[in-house]
């Protein structure tokens, strides 16, 4: 099969023919229809290690079709359309019998510990596949595996978002969009933050009720004035850099939450003061719980997450690098997805 390899960091990706893998017992083989780009593809690019070690297919928001079972399977057979969530949890350990499957002591990341989507065929655990109804875009719905189910569980379980609240989103790319019109459907009134008009433009057609773009305006004077004053309930920081972290931190009002969705290698000093003071709440927020995967898909299906303007450009296997530099010149509006099949 063909397959885009992660070979070295600082190194494009290499198209090559690999050997198509085989499901084993209670694994599914699945023929990629589409895989969404992700930043943390280009962390990979740049030097993160994987857990894998190279070579290694990247890639890990991937919808397709269930062409092979093994033994064992049940629930799902070929001809489903399905997507893969991009962790895969054990199911057994204190963390997945809590109820938090997406920080698993033993977690399994696609396109990190095991081989990913960018390549015609994967391999995955045959009871972590979710199936698509048919009136779901095959291609599209490949994002809803992570750039919409990532900041679904940021603003609604970490940030705890209700209605009526202010809510901050620092950074609209491909998670962070869909950050905006997931809190509009909860009821919040979106502030949308970013120094890209296009991003800005695309976060008010999806719910943001204001746009700030911070290199145009004081972003902390401009927040509390929208806010009355008050500043923010919750501000998600979905770019993951620490000067972008102390912006969020300084549009919390007292007794707001700051939910870190961006990942950063970097250290970052918050005053702790403030925290203690005015009891403002910082969260991590990774992935996604699987349970809330059947209601994402359904909220899709209702139309109340859009995929269509949220997808840029539509790549194929071939244009992998070409996408990869897109995101690395910062010229991705949305999320760009990789059609294989």
């Amino acid at each position: 099969m063909r397959a885009a390899l992660f070979k070295a960091a600082g190194q494009p990706l290499e198209l090559a023919d690999v050997e198509e893998p085989k499901p084993g017992y209670g694994e599914a083989l699945v023929k990629v229809a589409a895989c969404g780009v992700c930043a943390t593809d280009l962390h990979y690019l740049h030097g993160v290690p994987t857990f894998k070690k190279p070579p290694l297919i990247l890639g890990h928001e991937v919808s397709g079709v269930v062409e092979e079972v093994g033994e064992g399977v049940e629930g799902v057979k070929p001809g489903d359309r399905v997507l893969i969530p991009p962790v895969l949890s054990c199911g057994a350990c204190q963390r997945c019998r809590e109820g938090r499957d997406n920080i698993c002591e033993g977690m399994q990341m696609v396109g990190n510990n095991i081989d990913g989507g960018f390549a015609e065929y994967i391999k995955a655990p045959a009871k972590m596949l979710f199936k698509l109804p048919d009136e779901l875009p095959l291609h599209e719905s490949c994002i809803i595996s992570d750039a919409v189910s990532t900041p679904f569980h940021a603003v609604k379980n970490r940030g705890a978002v209700r209605g009526g609240e202010w809510v901050a989103i620092l950074g609209c790319g491909g998670v962070g969009i869909n950050a905006v019109q997931i809190a509009a459907s909860l009821g919040a009134s979106v502030i949308a933050i970013d120094i890209d008009g296009r991003k800005l433009q695309l976060a008010k057609q999806l719910g943001a009720v204001e746009t700030v773009n911070p290199a145009e305006v004081d972003l902390a004077k401009t927040v509390h004035q929208i806010t009355g004053g008050a500043g923010v309930d919750a501000a998600f920081e979905i770019i993951g850099k620490p000067a972008t972290l102390e912006q969020a931190f300084n549009l919390v009002k007292p007794g707001g939450r700051l939910v870190v969705v961006g990942y950063s290698a970097e250290n970052w000093s918050m005053r702790v003061s403030r925290v203690m003071f005015r009891e403002v709440t910082v969260l991590g927020s990774l992935g996604c719980r699987l349970a809330e995967y059947p209601t994402l898909i359904n909220m899709v299906r209702m139309g109340r997450i859009k995929l269509e303007p949220v997808i840029s450009s539509r790549l194929k296997l071939e244009q992998v690098n070409e996408a990869m530099k897109n995101l690395e010149e910062g010229r991705v509006l949305g999320r760009q997805i990789i059609v294989v099949g």
